[in-house]
This record gives structure tokens, sequence and C-alpha cells, in this order.
């Protein structure tokens, strides 16, 4: 019998506008756009960068709440201090964003998109 293996993750962010949030994250983030289902008008995308691959999902201006906890993705990279640099003059980072080593052993940095949607890019130290 074969045993089952989890091969992948396609997380799936809110946004409320899909559009917008294509041009955020392949103009400013360096993502490609892998699918949507409408090329006008999308409600429903996935975007993809090296080996991940996200999905945006339209959601209705009056179900948004940015009090509620926002996802928040970590994203393991190589190379963290030259993905920092390759962000730092796209205007996406908040004033007091940089490169860090963690008590976890970590490099990191984080951020927001558009939408309050954690981003955090690391490496294990």
């Amino acid at each position: 019998m074969n045993k089952p293996t989890l091969h992948q993750i396609h997380p799936v962010l809110p946004v409320q506008n899909v559009l917008a949030a294509l041009f955020f994250y392949t103009q400013k983030l360096g993502f490609t756009i892998a699918f949507a289902d409408d090329p006008k008008n999308p409600t429903y995308a996935g975007i993809r960068r090296d080996h991940i691959e996200i999905h945006l999902q339209w959601h209705d201006e009056k179900e948004w709440d940015f009090n509620v906890d926002r996802p928040m993705l970590r994203i393991v990279t190589q190379y963290v201090d030259a993905l920092y640099n390759e962000f730092k003059d796209k205007d996406v980072f908040h004033p007091e964003t940089v490169v860090k080593d963690t008590a976890w052993q970590t490099r990191e940095f984080a951020f927001y998109d558009l939408y309050k949607n954690g981003l955090t890019f690391y490496q294990n130290n």
C-alpha cells in the first residue's frame, strides 16, 4: 500500500481587490501570475515565485475587518539578506523593517501586503 505524502501547500490570502494584489505581488515582489479565474476582473488567482504558490481570493469589503487576526505566512528562503535588498526599494516595508537574527535560530524580515496579510521571509541560521 502506498504511504500518503504531503507534497505542497498553497495558502489562500483574502484580498479586497485581486487586480491590485496581483500588481503588488508581481511588480513589487517578483511573483508571476500562475492563473486567474477571469483575466479582466478576477476574484481568485494564483501567483508563483520559485517553488511557492500563493492564492489570492476576493472578499467583499462589507465582510472586511482589519481588527481580526490576519494570516501570517512564513516563507523559507535562501539568501534572505539578498531578498531583503531586492525588496527594500520597492516601497513595501514599514520604516522599521530590518533583517534580524532571532532567538529561534533564524534570520528573517517581515512586512504586510496591501491587505495586512503578513509575510515573513526567513532562513535557518
